[in-house]
């Protein structure tokens, strides 16, 4: 038997089908489409035999690897970095790309995985990201306006992920390769 490891998003793991049809009302195609994917992804496996696990990432920042072409993520997170523009969430659900990356290999590599598993690290408050990237680099540009703290609508686990032996980096370490690996791409001229 064969083995297809897919990758979705988050908001898939909360998704009921009434909620699916809410998304289609207010017209989130993203949130949509990964939940379809995953949904044939799965079918498809039982039909044909083959094993699907899928990962659902929260917001993946880190290291670009090409710098001609970075990720959509690490695009609005130099926006951020260069002061273009505020963000409108007060929280964020993070893990590194590279934390993924290992994520995933497990996930293949190891037979008892099977499912969907959350691939998340790091439950942060946008401030608190700010004061600690300000105190790291004063040079840089921040936003100085940030949305008041509400309590998180959605709080993720990856615990079991973590049973399959997965671990994560610290974010003071993936927030210093960013900026350093958008630095030498230029990302942040």
């Amino acid at each position: 038997m064969g083995r297809l490891l897919i990758v979705t998003h988050h908001k898939v793991t909360h998704l009921i089908r009434s909620q699916l049809y809410l998304c289609i009302i207010v017209q989130e195609w993203y949130a949509v489409a990964k939940t379809e994917a995953e949904r044939e992804a799965f079918e498809y496996g039982h039909r044909a035999g083959i094993e699907v696990v899928s990962i659902c990432p929260t917001l993946v920042v880190g290291p670009v690897m090409n710098h001609a072409v970075p990720s959509g993520s690490s695009f609005v997170f130099s926006n951020f970095l260069k002061g273009i523009s505020n963000l409108s969430i007060d929280r964020l659900m993070t893990v590194d790309v590279r934390d993924v990356a290992e994520a995933m290999v497990l996930m293949y590599e190891k037979p008892e995985a099977e499912g969907r598993y959350i691939c998340t690290a790091h439950l942060l408050r946008i401030h608190d990201m700010f004061e600690l990237l300000e105190s790291l680099y004063p040079d840089l540009n921040y936003p100085n306006e940030f949305t008041e703290e509400q309590p998180p609508k959605l709080e993720l686990s990856a615990e079991k992920l973590k049973k399959l032996g997965w671990s994560y980096r610290p974010f003071q370490e993936t927030l210093v390769d960013s900026v350093e690996s958008y630095r030498k791409a230029g990302i942040l001229d």
